[in-house]
């Protein structure tokens, strides 16, 4: 009788048991990296939208009593908050932004004043703070800009 060769049933269902989890291992690796996909994009968006409101607030004066770019040592207390009646589109010193929250985002917009889309979900709040002691100078010299972006 000729010599027979092959697999047997059991060693047939012993490798489809093993490919099996071998697969199901790096479905879900796969699921876990396309899930954490969008972070990368999200951070990058966070890091573009907060220099776009840094640079907005820094190019405004540093408090009413002082000229544009104009040095901050004067005798004037340090005042926080926006005058009557200012809104966003009229702030023109750094202390005006004092908390403000944009959820989503308004006028986010690149240096050629198009307006940007995709920031949807995020949210940024700007609180400032004099902080002239924090420095060493005298309270009304410096002022701390805390600027926080949450994404989606």
């Amino acid at each position: 009788m000729p010599e027979q060769r092959g697999a047997t049933l059991v060693e047939l269902v012993m490798t489809i048991v093993i490919i099996s989890v071998a697969i199901a291992g790096v479905v879900g690796a796969f699921a876990l990296i396309s899930g954490r996909s969008a972070d990368p994009l999200n951070q990058t968006r966070a890091v573009e939208l907060a220099q776009l409101y840094m640079d907005e607030i820094l190019t405004r004066k540093y408090d009413d009593s002082v000229p544009q770019g104009g040095v901050p040592k004067y005798s004037g207390g340090c005042n926080i908050g926006a005058e009557a009646g200012e809104e966003r589109g009229t702030y023109d010193d750094v202390d005006d932004y004092n908390d403000l929250t944009d959820s989503p985002p308004k006028n986010a917009r690149d240096n050629d004043g198009e307006v940007l889309d995709g920031y949807a979900g995020f949210s940024v709040s700007v609180s400032v703070a004099c902080a002239g002691a924090d420095v060493g100078l005298s309270g009304s010299e410096a002022k701390r800009i805390d600027l926080t972006v949450l994404a989606p």
